[in-house]
């Protein structure tokens, strides 16, 4: 069986990131794989294959004719049996491709996001309502983002199905020498999302303001890139928290920077169901979320994280000092929730699954 995984741009973020790490379990059980990137980007993705970089301008996303027929030679020259498009972007520009090239290859769209909270106008709905009539299957993040689908767009129930994202196994984790100091000052809080208003980093640092009140010594961590970045920045400095609170960009030290925090956070407006949870709990690292997307099929209040409504600061506030005072139960949800990730959401299972969805297309098609 021969795969494209179509990505946005190599950067390290979680859908590129995820895309390479399926692609990677995927030859390792003799599947031929090949990455193909739209847009230019900053960043060596970990994909032991071939990434072909086709480095097309984002602002012809909607019109790039040269680029569907570039993409539609490599369709035709490799051949695949699936193609596998990632995000938003990656579906538009696939879509694109075979409707004006007339290739055959089936298309699934891998949908990480709760697509009905983007979908804010009648244009935008009947937009995505095209690409998405052409798609020949969907594998969901997850199960509320399932139903959104299915809801918003009257997508059929047997041409979608729910994979949860997963996580790489790793063995001992180094204290990255650049953040030492800043992890001996105090107590590490970290965030990883990009700069985008859903991530909701502005109300994060309200949060973390509050949190500095009874432990003025704690650090937060923002791990990431976006348009927002330096907005955040501003606003860091006119609260004077710059000694508190710091701008990492993108790392390729993550599950080591989550090893040695005190609590995760997510305070996102919209989700799907990012890996960079599941990372947290495998790291045996506390988890603070707001309920979004499908947070609250992995994050189980009492049991395995701290779930908080969405909006609801206090209670986030609440939890988190609740993480940083270290009682016995702590312990407790942090084992539960290593044991849950380690059972159920490791990368070598998760491919399996994947796998299974190309075979089932493949016969239909």
């Amino acid at each position: 069986m021969k795969i494209i995984q179509l990505i946005q741009k190599p950067q390290l973020r979680g859908a590129e990131i995820f895309a390479c790490q399926l692609s990677n379990h995927l030859l390792e059980k003799g599947i031929e794989v090949l990455v193909v990137s739209i847009f230019k980007g900053d960043s060596n993705l970990p994909f032991k294959g071939e990434l072909l970089e086709l480095n097309r301008p984002i602002s012809k996303r909607f019109t790039d004719i040269t680029g569907w027929k570039e993409f539609s030679k490599i369709v035709k020259s490799f051949k695949p049996d699936i193609i596998q498009a990632n995000a938003a972007d990656t579906l538009k520009f696939a879509v694109s491709s075979k409707f004006i090239f007339s290739w055959n290859t089936p298309i699934i769209f891998r949908n990480a996001n709760k697509m009905g909270d983007f979908i804010d106008s009648k244009f935008k709905w009947a937009l995505n309502k095209f690409y998405i009539s052409k798609l020949d299957y969907v594998i969901s993040v997850s199960k509320e983002c399932e139903k959104d689908f299915i809801k918003t767009f009257q997508y059929p129930l047997e041409k979608i199905r729910t994979v949860y994202i997963g996580v790489e196994e790793s063995e001992g984790h180094n204290k990255p020498d650049d953040l030492r100091e800043i992890m001996e000052k105090g107590k590490l809080v970290t965030h990883i999302g990009s700069f985008v208003p859903e991530k909701n980093q502005s109300g994060l640092i309200d949060i973390f303001k509050q949190i500095l009140g009874k432990n003025p010594d704690a650090q937060l961590l923002l791990i990431g890139k976006g348009k927002l970045e330096n907005e955040m920045k501003q606003k860091v400095l006119s609260l004077n928290l710059q000694n508190n609170v710091h701008f990492l960009g993108y790392r390729n030290d993550v599950l080591d920077i989550l090893y040695y925090s005190h609590a995760f956070v997510l305070p996102s407006f919209i989700e799907g169901l990012p890996a960079v949870i599941l990372e947290a709990m495998y790291c045996e690292t506390p988890v603070v979320a707001y309920n979004v997307g499908g947070i609250g099929e992995v994050v189980i209040s009492d049991k395995t994280g701290w779930l908080v409504a969405k909006n609801d600061q206090d209670s986030f506030v609440k939890s988190l000092l609740e993480i940083m005072t270290e009682q016995p139960k702590i312990e407790e949800h942090i084992s539960r929730a290593k044991l849950m990730v380690s059972q159920n959401f490791m990368n070598t299972i998760i491919a399996d699954r994947f796998l299974d969805c190309y075979k089932y297309v493949s016969k239909q098609t």
